[in-house]
């Protein structure tokens, strides 16, 4: 997991080949404006604009990916995104989808990390998380990477 400031962002660009373009993205002047949904950037990489009410942690579930890095930008309100070491979940909810690249858990998770605008949050394949957890409305950019 990664929690950092966007203007750092470069300081993780060799990480993955796809993270300079995905950095690029985030640093769009008109992120605000874009409409809600998924924009496809290139192969491996898009972004999904999210915006609307938080959640409570008793009404979510923590999630992981296989295929694909979530980097989170959060451009409006606060994201209390909480972590679980992926090593330590129970069994999953329900069988993984292949085609989804999503899998659910009943853990809660062990920690938490609020993330204000202009923050990122990255969650790796070995990082559980449950995102948009917030008593307000959020309105952010999920970038997904392909590992």
């Amino acid at each position: 997991m990664i929690l950092d400031v966007l203007d750092n962002a470069d300081l993780y660009a060799g990480l993955n080949p796809r993270f300079p373009a995905a950095f690029a993205f985030l640093r769009r002047p008109d992120l605000a404006e874009l409409p809600v949904g998924r924009i496809d950037l290139e192969d491996g990489l898009y972004a999904v604009v999210a915006k609307g009410p938080g959640r409570k942690p008793e009404d979510a579930l923590i999630e992981t990916h296989d295929q694909y890095i979530d980097l989170a930008y959060v451009i409006s309100g606060t994201d209390n995104i909480g972590w679980k070491a992926r090593r330590d979940l129970g069994p999953a909810v329900e069988a993984s989808d292949p085609r989804s690249d999503v899998a659910f858990y009943q853990d809660r998770p062990t920690h938490w990390a609020e993330v204000l605008p202009g923050m990122i949050a990255a969650y790796f394949p070995e990082d559980a998380h449950m995102p948009m957890i917030s008593d307000a409305e959020i309105h952010k950019i999920i970038m997904k990477v392909r590992v």
